[in-house]
């Protein structure tokens, strides 16, 4: 159990980033050409355009969100 609100993001975030890295390091396999700057420029286009990234990562309905900026 989390005994803390703060953990639970904490650790939320951290396995985010984990599987960011897996992501990437799966690209270089995949790619053992690729240079820095394309490497970059997938991860970056993965974390827009990745299964859910459009909405907010989560299911239901999208929403309008005060002073969020869009697409940055």
């Amino acid at each position: 159990m989390i005994e803390q609100p703060a953990t639970g993001l904490r650790l939320a975030l951290e396995l985010t980033e984990f599987g960011a890295r897996l992501r990437e390091q799966r690209f270089r396999r995949e790619h053992p050409s690729a240079d820095d700057q394309t490497v970059r420029r997938f991860m970056d286009d993965w974390w827009r355009e990745r299964p859910g990234a459009p909405h907010g990562d989560s299911a239901g309905r999208p929403v309008a969100v005060p002073g969020a900026r869009v697409g940055s």
